[in-house]
């Protein structure tokens, strides 16, 4: 832009519409939206036309298209307007109402950190939105899929997201039912684990059963393991080392509170590995509506919380 550059008012009259036009390849299509008529909206575009002093668009009785000069417009106006749009509903946002639908994508593992009470109470406390969580293990395109943000673990979100972190790092431990442990013993060393019936995962974005990972004389090892049941779901896993079917790997504040009751027990905790922890991540703070601000305020403060009693 030169120095002293001033845009008027009437160098941006007719810049939405010309863009609407530009986007539907349509005068009447962008009129019906826009509310105007075609003949009105043709004017429009026609006197930007004027002011910039060249043909923006080519017309025939058939379609619409742009000229040389319409695609730079375009390349410039749109990101140009995308950015003002943004500033006023972040601008509104501040006085706005926590309505609409929050979609966030989580792992199935990691489901419970954020349900039950943590997700009623921020459910009763902003009754006008509504909350989509959706369970799956596979790296999701977040803005791609709709999402308004996710849950992973610190390793796996991408570079160019906003990320906060939610909680310490933790580590993922091997835990048994006494009563498998009294029937089967106790491994030792990760090798050991292929004499013993292992509760197996599978992962969806590979369609491949998940190898147990531990750290073993500094090094990082992987273990393939066999057993009855394979799963996708955390509860289900836990669930079914409580009952005693075989061995389960799971994140250690999932499973701590059932150790300390007695109904698991934990082996080879010196080979643990451990995990960055989680974090909420999301495209960008400027994108950060009033459903998502409110999310991000109440997720730091809870979910922190709730992990602090998993460890205690």
């Amino acid at each position: 832009m030169h120095s002293g550059f001033i845009i008027t008012r009437d160098q941006l009259d007719g810049v939405v519409a010309f863009l609407r036009v530009a986007e539907l390849r349509s005068f009447r299509a962008a009129a019906q939206e826009l509310s105007l008529s075609p003949s009105a909206l043709s004017q429009i575009v026609r006197a930007l036309e004027a002011r910039i002093g060249v043909t923006l668009l080519t017309r025939t009785t058939r379609s619409v298209g742009l000229t040389e000069a319409g695609e730079r417009f375009v390349d410039h106006a749109r990101p140009a307007l995308d950015r003002l749009m943004l500033g006023f509903e972040a601008a509104q946002a501040l006085g706005a109402e926590v309505t609409g639908l929050l979609r966030i994508t989580v792992p199935r593992p990691l489901l419970p950190l954020l349900a039950d009470e943590l997700l009623s109470e921020f459910c009763g406390r902003y009754p006008a939105l509504e909350v989509e969580l959706f369970a799956e293990n596979a790296l999701t395109d977040i803005v791609g899929e709709g999402f308004d943000a996710g849950v992973r673990l610190g390793e796996l979100v991408e570079a160019d997201m906003v990320a906060m972190r939610l909680t310490p790092s933790f580590r993922f431990v091997v835990v048994g039912a006494p009563h498998y442990f009294a029937r089967h013993g106790r491994p030792q060393r990760p090798a050991d684990l292929q004499l013993h019936r292992c509760i197996r995962s599978r992962r969806a974005s590979r369609r491949a059963i998940y190898r147990w990972e531990f750290i073993e004389d500094g090094r990082d090892i992987e273990v393939s393991v066999d057993g009855p049941l394979i799963v996708n779901d955390g509860d289900l896993n836990i669930a079914a080392a409580i009952k005693g079917l075989g061995l389960a790997y799971a994140p250690e504040p999932l499973v701590m509170p059932l150790v300390r009751k007695g109904e698991l027990e934990v082996v080879l905790e010196k080979y643990a590995p451990d995990s960055p922890g989680l974090f909420l991540y999301y495209p960008s703070r400027s994108q950060m509506l009033p459903k998502l601000r409110a999310f991000v305020d109440f997720a730091r403060e809870r979910v922190r919380a709730r992990f602090a009693r998993l460890m205690a």
